[in-house]
């Protein structure tokens, strides 16, 4: 079954094969946001899976985010459970095709999740979403996988495919993942 498809995705869901989903906020993203006080940023994230970020934002004070996952269930399942959070803002479709204007992109476990032979296109589609000043924040993995999804990478690595399209890149090594990803995840930040 292709890796990209909405199908795939949705039954990795009813089977529970989630093995990314943390059951909770990511600290690095969590530490990020508290030093946030504009709540009025257009945010976006991309691949969201349950919304474990989207919904702490969300009541946070952050009004406008936006969550994007090819599969439905975790958005049905994360709009029952977020009262109060705009169903407009939810959107059940392939990152590829998405259109729109964001302040911040979170970068969680999307870029894992592609075919690596994608990154570079990944990169320019970001570029393409963002407001100018705009910036992407999130985790990457600085490790390999035998195979995927997860695809693994480095530091190295995703340098070539953002440089060409942020003006400024930082990627140091993540102080607070959880403690199976300690010393394997890269905390980034891409500015247009």
């Amino acid at each position: 079954m292709e890796k990209l498809s909405e199908q795939y995705w949705k039954e990795r869901y009813q089977k529970q094969e989630i093995g990314w989903d943390l059951g909770e906020v990511s600290p690095p993203i969590k530490a990020y946001f508290d030093k946030i006080e504009k709540k009025e940023l257009k945010i976006l994230i991309p691949g969201c899976g349950n919304g474990y970020e989207g919904r702490y934002l969300f009541n946070k004070g952050f009004k406008n985010v936006h969550l994007l996952d090819f599969a439905s269930e975790p958005l049905e399942t994360f709009f029952l459970n977020t009262p109060g959070f705009p169903k407009g803002n939810l959107h059940n479709e392939d990152f590829f095709r998405h259109k729109g204007g964001y302040d911040i992109i979170v970068e969680q476990t999307l870029f894992c999740a592609i075919d690596p032979k994608l990154r570079l296109e990944y990169a320019e589609h970001l570029k393409s979403l963002l407001r100018d000043g705009g910036k992407v924040i999130g985790l990457l993995f600085n490790r390999d996988f035998p195979s995927g999804p997860p695809y693994g990478g480095n530091k190295n690595e995703y340098v070539g495919y953002f440089t060409p399209n942020f003006s400024k890149l930082k990627m140091d090594n993540c102080y607070n993942s959880i403690a199976p990803r300690k010393g394997s995840e890269l905390f980034i930040q891409l500015d247009k």
